[in-house]
């Protein structure tokens, strides 16, 4: 995906998680998040979003902490979310091609990172918020699950914070049946090591092998839908051993 494509996704997801938060309201229980409301949910996505936004436009180079989730409420915490989404977008708009701060995973470039990390913290808060509702998710097109398969999957989950760890080496094949992206997966005592193959490619044994479309494979990796949600052939306990210790804090 492109980094323009990455930023106009942003913007309708933010537009899409505000809508549904509104519609929910702030005391509304989130179900894919246990023990959070409404209110939790938009404090903490508003939060990042202004601590992404400050790398963008203040180009801090080492790591800067958050500005710490604020004591709002019901309109007001609304707004404030709105006009953090908004500024975070035209942050990444005006940003220069060579722009330079910090990050934390690879990525072509500085802005090549923001646009596509802030589009899927805010994609998988728009479900949560959506999930409050009780009703249809909207959908994730399969590109865009594709390439938030690939960041988490070869990127938060190869730092060493990963803690998804076995001390019997242990083989998970992720297969997405509408797109040509199969990833296997390597977990050791050491964090895991992800491959990404075309096609049929991925032939070899493995332990446990997921298969769906894209954006249920995304949806379930990211814990927001339950693993029936896809196909599990082989180790159920392999499978269990990601979703109980996958979480990204």
């Amino acid at each position: 995906m492109q980094i323009t494509e990455h930023i106009a996704s942003l913007s309708e997801e933010g537009r899409l998680l505000a809508a549904a938060a509104e519609q929910a309201g702030p005391g509304a229980s989130v179900p894919t998040c246990p023990g959070w409301q409404i209110r939790h949910l938009l404090r903490h996505t508003g939060m990042v979003h202004r601590w992404a936004a400050a790398f963008i436009t203040e180009g801090h180079t080492a790591y800067h902490p958050d500005g710490g989730e604020p004591d709002l409420d019901g309109a007001e915490l609304l707004a404030w979310f709105r006009e953090g989404h908004s500024h975070l977008v035209r942050s990444l708009e005006e940003a220069p091609a060579d722009l330079e701060c910090w990050t934390f995973l690879p990525a072509p470039s500085p802005l090549a990172f923001w646009s596509r990390r802030q589009l899927n913290e805010t994609t998988v808060h728009r479900v949560d918020a959506e999930s409050a509702l009780g009703g249809p998710l909207t959908p994730v097109p399969a590109t865009r699950a594709v390439d938030g398969i690939d960041e988490l999957l070869t990127g938060f989950h190869a730092r060493p914070k990963s803690r998804v760890r076995s001390d019997k080496p242990r083989t998970l094949r992720v297969r997405a049946v509408d797109t040509a992206a199969t990833w296997t997966v390597r977990i050791s005592e050491d964090p895991p090591q992800t491959v990404r193959t075309a096609g049929d490619d991925g032939t070899e044994d493995v332990d446990c092998e997921l298969s769906g479309t894209a954006e249920g494979l995304y949806l379930v990796l990211w814990n927001r839908l339950p693993l029936t949600a896809v196909t599990l052939r082989g180790d159920r306990a392999v499978a269990r051993l990601w979703t109980d210790n996958s979480a990204v804090t």
